[in-house]
This record gives structure tokens, C-alpha cells and sequence, in this order.
């Protein structure tokens, strides 16, 4: 007998149906021969595969945070270290700033005033009398009378130097008279005398000699002392005015009286 294509139709969907594990709707009643795929009615157990479990270490991390977790004091001590740290490396990078050399201020350069012409620095000097080569000397500035006769060869065994002092600086262009009478306007000191109406010599005269002028006492006599020192002599006369304590009416009583 031939089977029609609706009974082979039928066949297969009940064979579909029983590999899938589902009913049929309807039982295939086929052609009366055995269905090699018998169906028993029961469904095979679903069986769901197995979830990982979330503990997959054993505990292992919880156990290693519980050990690294510093607590709210570790905290507080972190966050200390933290500061110090923070305030340790600015502090360094403070120190290691480059450091800005101000400027040296600039020295106000004051205008020198111009040399004294009444200072040179080299004395021409005439040592006379009884000396080993009388005449012309050169000497340096602040030399001496000594340093004047020493140049001219040093005085002749015999003289009487008790006159002169050999202390006083000497002044360009004066004349020293060695164990002779000192010619007027160049006399040694102690040649003139306050009584006797002679010209005291301002760059030879000592204090005391001074002294014998008119108006002229110990402390103005030392002024005029210093000031031949400091300036290395008087050049005129009209130079007493620059001396402290002798001003017009003084300088007109002296002015006859003193000689350069």
C-alpha cells in the first residue's frame, strides 16, 4: 500500500515533536506500523548548569582588606605624613630658588677738589752759610731743614745748628742760613725778635716767636703753626687771613709786621 505525502508529513512532525521533547498535539496514528520512536509521555529533567560561586579565593580579599584597612586613627596619621611631606617639599623648593643678588648701590663719585697750587710736590730751597756745597736744593714735599742741609752736604764740623729748627718743614723757594746771620726776609728763627722791629718770617718763625707779634697769643700762634703745616707754607702774606681767629682788624695790625 502507498503512503500518501499528508501520512509522511504527519510522521515527521510527530518525529520532530519527540526529539524536542514535546507533546503532539495529536497522536500520528501513521499506517499501522510500529514508530521507531516511541514516545513514553514523560519529559527529560531540566538540569541548569551551575553558577560560580563569588567566593572564588576562599575569603582571601576580604582578608587582605581587613588587613591593609588602617582605621580612622591610621587615617589621621596618614593624612599628618601627608602634611609634612607637602610642607618638607615646599620648603625645599623654597631653599632651592634662585637667588637674586641686588645691585652693590652706586658710590656717589664726589668731585675732588682741584690741588692747592700752594703745595707743590717738589721744593726748591737755598741752604747758605756754613754748609759743605752752599746753594740749590731740590727736596721732596715735607721735607725738613735737617733734609735741606743734609742735601747741600751736611753742615762744616763746628757749626753752632743750636740756631735753626731742624724740625720744620721747609717751604719752596725759602732760603736757610746755616751758622750765619740770616739776610732780611729770610731769617732763620730766632733772627727776629719782637723788640728789636725786624719781619717775623710766617713759614720760619716757631710759636714762640710768633708770639711776639702784636695780638698774637700761645693759641693763635699754634693756629698759624698749623696751618703752614697743613698747606705746606704761607705763599703771601694775605694767606693769615685763612687762619682761624684773625680776621680784618687783626690782619691790618699785622700785615706790616710779617714777611714770607
Amino acid at each position: 500500500m502507498r503512503r500518501s505525502a499528508a501520512d509522511d508529513g504527519t510522521r515527521a512532525a510527530g518525529r520532530l515533536a519527540r526529539v524536542v521533547g514535546l507533546p503532539p498535539d495529536d497522536p500520528c496514528p501513521g499506517d499501522g506500523s510500529p514508530d521507531p520512536y516511541p514516545w513514553d509521555g514523560s519529559f527529560p529533567a531540566r538540569t541548569d548548569p551551575a553558577l560560580p560561586s563569588t567566593d572564588t579565593d576562599g575569603g582571601g580579599t576580604r582578608a587582605w582588606l581587613a588587613a591593609v584597612d588602617p582605621g580612622r586613627r591610621g587615617v589621621r596619621v596618614l593624612a599628618v605624613v601627608a602634611a609634612l611631606v607637602v610642607l618638607g617639599a615646599a620648603f625645599l623648593a623654597w631653599r632651592s630658588r634662585p637667588q637674586v643678588t641686588p645691585a652693590p648701590p652706586a658710590t656717589a663719585v664726589s668731585a675732588a677738589p682741584p690741588p692747592s697750587s700752594g703745595a707743590p710736590t717738589r721744593l726748591i730751597v737755598s741752604v747758605n752759610g756754613k754748609v759743605q756745597r752752599p746753594g740749590l736744593v731740590e727736596l721732596p714735599a715735607g721735607a725738613r731743614v735737617a733734609d735741606a742741609i743734609t742735601a747741600a752736604g751736611g753742615a762744616l764740623p763746628g757749626t753752632d745748628l743750636s740756631g735753626l729748627n731742624l724740625a720744620r718743614k721747609v717751604v719752596d723757594g725759602e732760603m736757610i742760613a746755616v751758622g750765619i746771620p740770616a739776610p732780611a726776609g729770610g731769617a732763620p728763627p730766632g733772627a727776629a725778635g719782637g723788640s728789636g722791629g725786624g719781619l717775623v718770617n710766617l713759614n720760619t718763625a716757631t710759636v714762640t716767636e710768633l708770639q711776639t707779634l702784636p695780638g698774637i697769643g700761645a693759641v693763635l700762634a699754634q693756629r698759624i703753626a698749623d696751618y703752614r703745616d697743613r698747606h705746606g707754607g704761607f705763599r703771601a702774606v694775605t694767606d693769615l687771613r685763612q687762619v682761624e681767629g684773625i680776621g680784618d682788624a687783626k690782619f691790618q695790625q699785622l700785615k706790616d709786621r710779617v714777611t714770607v
